[in-house]
């Protein structure tokens, strides 16, 4: 069968359960940096030329196969058999033609682009039928070991399989390989499985193309971290830590003030303008936008949110929201999604605001909660109003419009509408619309006076002249 250089797939192995992870979720599905581990060999594979993408899933298929992109092919190995079996299950797809077979490993995120060109180069240069990457570490205690003889691999040798010599062996097996199709599938049929677990091993491939005198070579690389696979709590810690430090250098290297690296968390996803400094125990998780010149944290989490310049956030929650230029946030506010904060608008000390339009150079200064509000420019919310803004059963809205005055503990129970530059006097229950321009009082009964804000700030404006 003449081969096909063109024709190059990947394999990835996600079908085991990760039973070291010590978790009721795929393995392959927990998150390094807010991503999910198996997004990053996705992403990687972009960078290549590749024909067809397998990947071959078994234990907790059904969640697997709700993640999986178009451009990936699942295949099922029901049986938990070994590397060897898994790969088995591909013979079908190959069956009329021949090409190289890039196998990688689910668990492996950190394979760079670079090093996939370099061991496909090397595979087809050397004219091998299979190329193994290949790295020498300093304790390469449970990885496989490279046995080889000038220059070519023997073969590869499990850690439970090997003998003290070839434990001091310090080139190891990374999981990953090159193969040609046709020399793949016929090694296959003679693997056995004698040996500790009883599996077939997929290494064993490269002792049967050896015996019958067929070329098997390495790619050895230097950076282990490339290769190193994620298999405990203790490793996705470490993973979580690399991809952080990487993410983290790439924005200060752009311009952004980060105080201390190893107390701040930012995602992959999260753009921020030049001269922006971010303070210790900082969370930035999901998509994010963020300008020039803002001061965030300490002590901030925000997830998905839009952010714009020269704004000031520390000690304080942001999901889901967008929060515009100039704006001063905290301490202990808590923006819950759907809100919207204009710009120089100040939200104080224990405000809570959920679904809600906060206006202009609107003042929400302390232990004030709004959900499912509207609420005008340059509107001062006093201290302790609430919006009453859900009866048991449904949620209504609150809307007051600009230049209007709060009182300190008010309750504005919705559907209810403040009007334009209207004035509620401390501790009013509002149930009724409050009229433009005027006092409303509640504290017994609730009145209105007509054009009563517009006597109050007449005399006010008179004082200061």
């Amino acid at each position: 069968m003449k081969k096909n250089k063109n024709n190059i797939n990947i394999a990835i192995l996600a079908a085991g359960k990760g039973t070291r992870m010590k978790s009721e979720h795929p393995k392959v599905l927990h998150p390094i940096c807010g991503k999910p581990m198996i997004r990053y060999i996705l992403e990687t594979i972009k960078g290549l030329t590749v024909k067809n993408i397998f990947m071959i899933i078994g234990h907790q298929k059904e969640i697997l196969l709700k993640t999986l992109s178009e451009q990936v092919t699942p295949v099922i190995q029901d049986k938990q058999l070994g590397t060897g079996h898994a790969i088995n299950q591909l013979e079908t797809y190959f069956k009329d033609q021949n090409g190289t077979l890039i196998v990688l490993c689910a668990d492996t995120p950190f394979i760079s682009v670079k090093t996939l060109k370099g061991l496909l180069k090397q595979h087809h240069n050397s004219r091998s039928s299979a190329t193994v990457l290949t790295c020498r570490i300093k304790n390469p205690a449970g990885y496989g070991r490279i046995v080889k003889k000038n220059g070519e691999i023997l073969k590869i040798v499990e850690e439970l399989d090997a003998d003290p010599d070839e434990k001091n062996i310090d080139e190891i097996n990374s999981g990953i390989y090159c193969f040609e199709t046709d020399a793949l599938f016929k090694a296959l049929k003679n693997v056995q499985t004698n040996n500790k677990k009883k599996e077939y091993y997929l290494t064993d491939v490269i002792a049967i193309l050896h015996s019958k005198g067929l070329k098997t070579s390495s790619f050895l690389i230097t950076n282990e971290d490339e290769i190193r696979g994620i298999n405990t709590k203790v490793d996705l810690a470490w993973a979580e830590k690399y991809k952080r430090k990487e993410i983290l250098n790439k924005l200060m290297l752009s311009g952004i003030t980060i105080i201390d690296p190893d107390t701040t968390f930012i995602s992959e996803n999260t753009r921020i303008g030049a001269d922006t400094v971010i303070y210790p125990f900082s969370i930035i998780e999901g998509e994010n936008i963020i300008g020039k010149n803002c001061s965030l944290g300490p002590q901030i989490k925000i997830k998905n949110c839009k952010i714009g310049n020269e704004s000031e956030i520390f000690f304080s929650v942001i999901n889901e929201s967008v929060i515009k230029d100039k704006i001063r946030i905290g301490p202990f506010t808590n923006i819950r999604p759907q809100t919207v904060v204009n710009n120089e608008a100040h939200l104080g000390s224990f405000v809570e605001v959920k679904k809600s339009f906060i206006g202009k150079k609107t003042k929400i200064g302390h232990l004030s909660y709004l959900g499912d509000s509207i609420i005008g420019n340059e509107v001062n919310i006093g201290a302790g109003t609430i919006t009453c803004n859900y009866d048991g059963i449904k949620k209504y809205q609150t809307i007051i419009e600009n230049d209007a005055f709060i009182g300190s503990d008010s309750q504005l129970v919705a559907p209810v509408k403040v009007g334009k530059g209207a004035l509620i006097g401390a501790g009013s229950t509002i149930t009724k619309n409050v009229p433009a321009f005027s006092l409303s009082l509640s504290r017994m009964k609730q009145i209105n006076i007509e054009n009563g804000a517009n006597k109050k700030f007449k005399n006010k404006k008179q004082e200061n002249t």
